[in-house]
């Protein structure tokens, strides 16, 4: 067991490094293309690089800010050699992805002071969000915390539904009114139940339209408008649930949820059944904004709290399979 088994767990390390077997597939393959027969870091080298980097749909964007800093540090050094290349590439990897706050998930805990925790869940509907919503409950119970989940997604019936599916499945109990009430009525019950049971995690489901974006941002503001007559602190992380398969197509996601309200974490899903898991560094690159899950299966046990020397390690090892 290496170091980084200790640290993120066994069984969870092995679940990130099958999550990520396509993209490091691909990604790995294209940079030992760049470098076979090379004995330095040269333009053909970065050329190589750029075109693996640019596969993983890690964007054009951030693979030019990667690039530039690899550029620098290789001019800076006398002698940098192609086997150094693959420790400078993850050390700079690294550096582009976002450091959680001190308030971070860690083994499903939550922020002292803060109950119940309130998480309001967005994104558009098919990016895995009632699912992800599903596992966060299954794995905050299984840390000890009792959950309550809320269905204020009310513009479609299936949305309710499905979380009372998972409500039954998890065993956690959920707020839930008719298809077209009133979200933030939903939302302002959820958060009063919870402050009322003494829960310890709230999570708030939230509508997955984007075809009327002023609509959605008077949603969104409101349903934070009425938690906080509950609790003025919340809620506490607004959390965007992206589908990293869908590569670039993310990214737009995440520019128009950063507009409508305050995202303050991402969960990236379905990121074993592709070869885009770079989409993880061009959004953290873009928004500055901490990914905090990432869906690496369809277990309960798949969604794993995203910790980024954890995430490098993983798409650099080619030994797991």
């Amino acid at each position: 067991m290496g170091f980084f088994d200790k640290l993120f767990g066994k069984k969870e390390k092995e679940s990130l490094d099958h999550g990520l077997q396509k993209t490091k597939e691909g990604f790995l393959s294209k940079i030992t293309k760049a470098i076979a027969g090379k004995s330095t870091v040269d333009e053909e080298v970065l050329d190589g690089l750029e075109e693996a980097l640019v596969g993983a749909d890690v964007g054009i964007d951030t693979t030019v800010k990667i690039i530039d800093r690899i550029e620098k540090r290789v001019a800076k050094d006398k002698y940098v050699n192609t086997s150094e290349l693959n420790k400078l590439l993850q050390e700079e990897i690294e550096a582009i992805l976002v450091d959680a706050p001190e308030q971070s998930y860690k083994d499903f805990e939550t922020p002292s002071g803060k109950k119940p925790y309130v998480i309001m869940v967005v994104g558009v509907n098919g990016v895995g969000k009632t699912t992800t919503i599903g596992k966060l409950a299954y794995n905050f119970k299984k840390a000890g915390k009792s959950v309550l989940l809320g269905a204020a997604d009310t513009f479609r019936a299936a949305a309710v539904d499905q979380l009372s599916i998972w409500s039954d499945r998890v065993g956690v109990p959920i707020v839930k009114q008719g298809m077209g009430s009133d979200p933030g009525a939903v939302a302002f019950d959820t958060v009063q139940s919870g402050v009322a049971k003494d829960v310890d995690v709230v999570i708030i489901d939230t509508a997955g339209r984007l075809h009327n974006k002023i609509y959605l941002m008077d949603e969104l503001s409101k349903i934070n408008r009425v938690v906080k007559k509950i609790m003025p602190d919340a809620p506490h992380e607004v959390l965007l649930v992206l589908d990293g398969s869908t590569g670039q197509n993310a990214l737009e996601q995440a520019k128009q949820f950063t507009a409508a309200t305050d995202v303050t974490a991402l969960a990236i899903t379905k990121l074993d059944g592709t070869a885009k898991g770079g989409v993880v560094l061009a959004i953290a690159n873009q928004f500055r904004i901490p990914v905090k899950f990432i869906g690496v299966g369809e277990k309960m046990e798949d969604l794993l709290v995203f910790n980024k020397h954890e995430f490098v390690d993983s798409l650099f090892n080619l030994e797991k399979k």
